[in-house]
């Protein structure tokens, strides 16, 4: 048995009066998963438990079978294993996001204006995490480049508990609300502030401004954790498994717990992502023996956070033609038995622009066991279904069969 799990990160969202009153999955052509839909089983599933964030940490431990209240430890150190780093036991790991914030009053009074700085190239982030290093580098911390926005510093015997505000929470909001406070915060904020006087008028910046791009003229420190140890993912289910992802948090989650990550040139992590050669990379796992691959496109989630209609409903429909379709054709052809699981992993509303912990739709279609399912697959007539799972952590059971 063969198993493909496809992830369109974020997907989920709410009604949108520019779609005429349609969500983003409602709006998109997407023949290839509303033909499995029809004869699969649909529900929807709360994947973040109720006292927790939604994050996407959180979120794909629990879609892989581990339950985020015992393994969830800040996705920083995932996103660290994932970039090769060696964490020692007392290393903490802190996501750095380079973003963009406003110019005018003292930093307290800035805005958060984009979490992304307009989805900087990792080339250009890394000038700037190397600018911040020089500045702030010292034996026990370190800064480290890793895919566009998304960085790590380690710190050695940082602390592990302070609750960083998330940038992407925060956007159009005055930072000077959420910035690090205490005497545990304060260091953070110190290199915060500092940072924009590193980092505004900065080459990499200055040639972004007269391509008419948003300055990636402030860090921003969350989501702090020590080093992860996840069960292994193949004495648990007796699979061999495969994650591909442009996103080192995905990534690291599935080298955490023993699986197989491919790396696809011209994988984003946005709506420009290479499609093709992530359908095209778990093709050829599956040819290769692997037994279950975990297809995790982050497309759908970054234009919630940007609150790109337009381009979230095509990400869905680029999912569907370019990876849903082929890969699935490719194991019809293989005359093997096989499952498909799809789901997101929280919503990104776009009236929000960031997480929601409301339940997402799920299908699980069997090519032995054909299903009575649903015409499309979309929010609404998954939960029309009836078939809730409260606890995301249990759905690879159900999946997997086990």
């Amino acid at each position: 048995m063969k198993y493909l799990i496809v992830i369109p990160d974020g997907m989920a969202d709410e009604p949108i009066e520019a779609l005429g009153g349609r969500t983003p999955m409602q709006a998109a052509h997407k023949p290839n998963i509303d033909a499995l839909a029809r004869t699969a089983t649909v529900g929807t599933v709360s994947n973040v438990p109720a006292d927790m964030v939604p994050e996407s940490d959180t979120a794909n431990l629990a879609i892989l079978s581990y339950d985020p209240k015992v393994y969830s430890k800040g996705r920083s150190p995932l996103e660290a294993v994932s970039m090769g780093l060696e964490m020692a036991e007392d290393d903490t790991a802190y996501r750095t996001n380079v973003v963009t914030i406003s110019e005018e009053g003292d930093y307290a009074d800035r805005v958060m204006l984009d979490h992304s700085a307009d989805e900087i190239t990792t080339a250009e982030a890394d000038e700037l995490i190397r600018a911040l290093d020089k500045a702030f580098g010292t034996d026990e911390r370190r800064f480290h480049t890793g895919v566009s926005y998304r960085h790590c510093m380690l710190w050695r015997g940082g602390d592990d508990k302070y609750n960083f505000m998330r940038p992407h929470d925060i956007i159009g909001r005055r930072i000077g609300d959420y910035l690090p406070e205490g005497p545990i915060g304060q260091p953070f904020r110190e290199m915060m502030e500092k940072s924009f006087d590193i980092l505004n008028h900065h080459p990499v910046n200055e040639a972004r401004r007269q391509r008419g791009l948003k300055p990636a003229n402030s860090a921003w420190f969350w989501s702090p954790g020590r080093k992860p140890q996840l069960p292994n993912f193949y004495e648990k289910w007796g699979v061999k498994g495969t994650v591909i992802s442009a996103v080192d948090l995905i990534k690291g989650i599935g080298l955490c717990a023993g699986m197989e990550s491919i790396d696809v040139e011209g994988a984003t992590g946005n709506v420009h992502t290479n499609y093709r050669g992530k359908a095209a990379a778990a093709i050829d796992a599956f040819a290769r023996g692997q037994e279950l691959v975990y297809v995790h496109v982050e497309a759908p989630d970054e234009c919630g956070h940007r609150a790109e209609i337009e381009n979230k409903v095509r990400s869905v429909e680029l999912i569907d033609e370019h990876i849903v379709g082929p890969v699935v054709e490719a194991l019809r052809k293989s005359g093997e038995p096989f499952r498909v699981m799809i789901l997101p992993d929280h919503p990104t509303p776009i009236r929000i622009r960031t997480h929601a912990i409301d339940p997402v739709p799920y299908l699980i279609w069997d090519s032995e066991k054909p299903q009575s399912g649903v015409d499309t697959f979309t929010e609404a007539t998954a939960a029309a279904c009836e078939n809730y799972l409260p606890n995301g952590c249990e759905l690879m059971g159900r999946l997997i069969g086990r």
